[in-house]
Formats: C-alpha cells, structure tokens, sequence
C-alpha cells in the first residue's frame, strides 16, 4: 500500500506516468514505490510541492527549538526575518501561501528597500507551478542543478568537505544535529541562515559561537559569490531578485561585522 504523501504526490504531477517523466525514471519504478526513496525526496517535493518533511518525515522530522527566545531590538529582529526569508525561499519552492506574502512585501528607497519590491513584483509574476520547475532546474536537476548552495562545494570545488566539517563542529557545541538519514548536508546555505536567525534571536547559544562568529566563519567566505551566481544563472526568473536580495543582505551583514565594536 503506498503511502498517503506519495499518493498525495503523484496526484500533484498527474499521475504516475507524469512523475515518472518528470523525474526521469520509469513508469514501473514509481508503481513499485511504497513510499518516496531517500535519494529522490528532495526531486519529488520541488516537482509537486509535497514538503520533504510529509513525504519521508523519518529523514526530516520537525525541529523544535528548546529554548525560548530572548528580547531583541529592532534591528536585530529584522536581520533574523531577513535571514528566515532567504534561506525559506532556497530551502524549497514558494506555494501558492508564500506566494502570496511575498507580493505583499513592502520596501523603500534604499537598496534593501528596492530589492524586497523586486521580489514582490517577481512573485507577483510567478505560479507555484513555475517556481517548482525553476526551483528544479536550479538546484536539483536530473543529475544536479545548476548551482550547488553548499559551503564546501564554493570553498573546495567538492562536497562533504572541511567547511561542512566545521559546520557541524559548531552545531554540536550548540546542540544541534541533523537526522541521522537526512541526505541534505548541512552546509546548504539555508540551513545556514536558519541558525544565523535562531542565533540572533537567542534561541541556541554555546561559548564562544554567537551569530557574527557563525556569519564569519561559514557564510561570509562565500554566500555573496553564490548569490551573485544565482542572480545571472540561465534557469534564473523568480530568483534573479532572490540572488539580489541576498548579495545585498550579506553585503549589508559583512560591512557591519568590520565595524569597531
């Protein structure tokens, strides 16, 4: 019996010979599915919008931060939503919901400003359909996608290298850990922006690790050149504005961490 979050999938794509072609695998290997494989979890939720987490959540269990969140000031609040934003929109594709935030984003004369009316006019283009494709192309690919968003690959040339080592070096000291089968490394860079934005709001804290050391050490050595990639990648429409977003964001965070103190 297949499970109901495959079933729920293969209804998205229109049916098994739909997915099957989308995937680039056979009619008769997606009948035999009881459930989605590992290694086609992440493919499978970009092309019909079922969350990785409802198709294995064995391998993405939810994640509840234990701590309670600290006070913060204002600016501090918004470099966490900022981070929350960029990495959520290259964690997985926009759905109809997100869709719908984005085009209601506000923004002002300063670039920052300009770059959130971009993206709200981009998304005011956008389907959710078009960005699971875009998404695809981008990131996953038959293969792999056009771009690699993880840490080692830009730093090394390779993946599962010394950047993901020291990831996840300071991830134990702050308590975290990725499930055991999860196939995503962790030194994508929407997992990294997902603990900047918990360490700024105070949510894991360890000796010796706040959110400009982690900024310091394992985004700003190579965030700003992924996404100036992303913003001239062919695949590119939706996230044109998403690359310019983040390049000036991590351009705006690494300009404040030289500041004195």
């Amino acid at each position: 019996m297949r499970d109901p979050a495959l079933e729920k999938a293969i209804d998205s794509a229109g049916g098994v010979r739909a997915l099957a072609r989308s995937l680039g695998v056979s009619q008769p290997a997606i009948s035999s599915w009881k459930r989605v494989p590992a290694d086609r979890v992440l493919s499978v939720e970009a092309l019909t919008g079922v969350p990785r987490g409802d198709l294995r959540p064995d391998l993405y269990p939810e994640v509840v931060a234990s701590a309670a969140p600290s006070e913060i000031d204002e600016i501090d609040d918004a470099r966490a939503r900022e981070c929350e934003l960029i990495g959520a929109l290259l964690w997985r594709a926009p759905t109809a919901n997100t869709l719908a935030v984005l085009r209601g984003l506000q923004g002002d004369a300063s670039p920052l400003g300009m770059a959130h009316l971009a993206l709200a006019e981009a998304a005011d283009e956008a389907t959710p359909e078009s960005l699971r494709d875009e998404f695809f192309e981008l990131f996953i690919g038959v293969g792999r996608g056009e771009l690699l968003p993880y840490a080692s690959y830009y730093l090394t040339g390779f993946l599962h290298e010394r950047p993901l080592a020291l990831v996840r070096e300071d991830m134990g000291a702050l308590g975290l850990a990725r499930a055991e089968r999860a196939g995503e490394p962790e030194d994508h860079i929407a997992v990294l922006l997902d603990i900047m934005a918990k360490l700024i709001r105070g949510e894991f804290s360890a000796e010796g690790i706040d959110a400009n050391r982690f900024f310091a050490r394992h985004v700003e050595p190579w965030g700003e050149r992924f996404f100036a990639d992303l913003e001239v990648a062919k695949a590119a429409k939706f996230y044109k504005a998403v690359g310019r977003l983040g390049s000036l964001f991590l351009s705006i965070e690494t300009q404040a961490a030289r500041l004195p103190a």
